[in-house]
């Protein structure tokens, strides 16, 4: 991922229609005009500058391509509740590729140049701006009133008799008509409220998730359709599959290899989206669910748009690591998520259900593919570290966090309200407690505590919030300038673990290394004070330049001034006295560099 910054690019996430909501009344189902909606007008210089203070290189505005909601809209064909999840609607079931969501605009009308601004001061900022495309499915009332002229909407042209048609958008289900869900109590249109006639939709479509009933479940993605790229009923892909090879072969080789081929209409129909928004300054995008889409679509899709603009930068979520390397070197993804393997690792320790082992581990699995990895503590999907159900306080999580930023090469996403300590603890409609609802209207209150009426300086945020932000500040700036982290991992645990007394399965230590250059990293995951002598070995001490017995080593990213003298120790090892507070972490370096 480029980048201005020397060290690694960090990318907030934020999602957009709850940023700017400065209302907290926070009604169960509450309309907009009820909870309240954010605006890109919010976005202004003030806060802008206010992010950039986490060493922010990307933000990734979340919900911005226009998808079902509840409201009427001049020139917008209303959406269907029985096909809406919340009153705010998924950013996930979009309706409209060629637009944004009208919510977010201060003048509906003109809703795109609103976001076409916000767009150019980003960028002003130093900062680049990625959205979602999601690839799997659409709304099930998808509808652009702004594709460009000679596009048709998705399934405009299928042949509807057919359950699969290699040119079809979708997948259907003949002579069955679809059937609303059976929901839970709470979960239905509105909260209970709508009861008016059925969504009409024959025959019915494929669900989002794969489902082939006409009648989904209520836990499916109900509210979208599945795309169909070619791939028959039996699971056959109906298009060439590439060469032996091309995972060598860089995104141009990719490129001629399909020029020439004929290819399933959805294929063309997403790379020409994928195009439209790079020309309205888009720097790149975050893929849904990319792993449900076949890979060969990617390279397609990532050479098409790599040729259109070298610098563009790809983000898929992918969540089975047997596909990771397929994805990357195949489908010409930039960045994988790295869910299943550190998040999930880091959620299990500090809930005390796995030790920090399992770290080193991770690290050895994926180390041909590390630099591919993006990594992060909470987004739109997991629960926000504050809630019981992940850690019950931000502060518990910060280890975590400290491992998060410097354990790889690849990214660190923060998500807005993260370095706040937002604990999501309510539920608001089709959004439950624990995740910040992506379905509802709605205020996020420490973030608005931080956000403190447009002044974007912390000045609600209790003492305990505020040390809280100003630590991931200093956190993430450091991560952002320091070039050691595009250089080696060495860990220090496991010879730690079996020599040093007092460090444990609760602790872990390692260094990045970069040239001449090195940062010694120790964390403690435990609520007690750390006290030990972390030992580096000969080999360690022969990697490190400029690590001798009376080296003197200054803390970095902690708020006070903390320096450390290297010890000589037995066999050639150096120590280092290690005091470290309960749920801590620090961050060494050679004086004087």
């Amino acid at each position: 991922m480029s980048s201005d910054q020397s060290g690694k690019p960090v990318i907030y996430q934020v999602f957009t229609r709850l940023f700017g909501n400065q209302n907290t009344t926070n009604k169960p189902w509450g309309t907009k005009e009820e909870n309240g909606v954010g605006k890109f007008a919010d976005f202004d210089d003030t806060a802008l500058r206010a992010i950039k203070n986490y060493g922010v290189s990307h933000i990734w505005y979340t919900g911005v391509p226009h998808h079902a909601l509840i409201g009427s809209y001049p020139g917008i064909h209303d959406d269907h509740p029985e096909v809406v999840k919340g009153r705010a609607g998924s950013p996930y079931a979009v309706k409209d590729y060629y637009n944004v969501n009208p919510d977010l605009a201060m003048n509906p009308a003109q809703r795109l140049e609103e976001f076409e601004a916000l767009i150019e001061r980003t960028h002003r900022h130093g900062m680049k701006v990625i959205i979602d495309i999601v690839p799997n499915h659409v709304a099930r009332q998808y509808q652009s009133v702004s594709a460009p002229p000679g596009v048709d909407d998705f399934g405009a042209r299928d042949n509807t008799e057919l359950s699969y048609d290699r040119n079809n958008n979708f997948y259907y289900l003949p002579g069955e008509d679809f059937q609303t869900p059976d929901y839970p109590e709470g979960f239905a249109p509105l909260g209970g409220e709508y009861q008016g006639a059925h969504y009409q939709e024959s025959p019915a479509k494929w669900t989002g998730n794969g489902g082939r009933h006409a009648k989904p479940h209520w836990d499916d993605w109900f509210e979208t359709a599945k795309i169909n790229y070619g791939v028959t009923l039996d699971g056959i892909k109906d298009f060439p599959e590439l060469p032996p090879g091309y995972d060598q072969q860089d995104f141009v080789a990719h490129a001629e290899f399909w020029a020439d081929k004929s290819l399933p209409n959805s294929w063309t129909k997403f790379r020409d989206i994928a195009l439209y928004w790079l020309d309205k300054g888009v720097d790149g995008f975050r893929f849904d669910m990319a792993e449900m889409v076949p890979v060969e679509f990617w390279s397609f899709m990532n050479a098409s748009i790599k040729v259109h603009n070298p610098e563009a930068e790809v983000i898929a979520e992918v969540y089975q690591p047997d596909l990771y390397r397929d994805y990357i070197f195949n489908g010409k993804m930039d960045y994988l998520y790295d869910k299943v393997d550190v998040y999930d690792t880091l959620k299990e320790i500090v809930r005390e259900s796995a030790g920090t082992s399992r770290l080193d581990d991770d690290q050895r699995r994926l180390a041909d593919i590390e630099p591919h990895l993006l990594r992060f503590l909470e987004n739109h999907d997991e629960q926000r570290i504050a809630h019981p159900e992940f850690a019950g306080s931000a502060e518990r999580g910060w280890p975590a966090m400290v491992v998060t930023a410097l354990l790889g090469k690849g990214p660190t996403m923060l998500y807005f309200g993260q370095a706040q300590g937002e604990k999501a603890d309510q539920d608001l409609g089709f959004g439950r407690a624990s995740r910040t609802t992506i379905f509802d209207y709605a205020g996020v209150p420490a973030h608005q505590a931080w956000m403190n009426h447009g002044r974007f300086d912390g000045g609600g945020l209790t003492q305990s919030q505020a040390e809280l932000d100003a630590a991931y500040q200093r956190l993430l700036s450091f991560s952002a300038q320091e070039p050691t982290l595009h250089g080696d991992f060495i860990s220090l645990h496991a010879h730690n673990r079996q020599y040093s007394l007092n460090y444990g399965e609760r602790q872990y230590a390692f260094i990045r290394k970069h040239h001449a250059h090195w940062i010694l990293v120790f964390v403690n995951f435990d609520f007690r004070d750390s006290y030990c002598d972390l030992i580096l070995p000969p080999d360690v001490v022969a990697a490190c330049e400029g690590l001798y017995s009376g080296s003197v080593l200054v803390e970095c990213i902690g708020e006070e001034w903390l320096q450390k003298t290297v010890q000589a120790a037995d066999h050639g090892d150096l120590t280092i006295p290690i005091n470290c507070p309960g749920f801590a972490g620090q961050v060494f370096k050679l004086s004087g560099r």
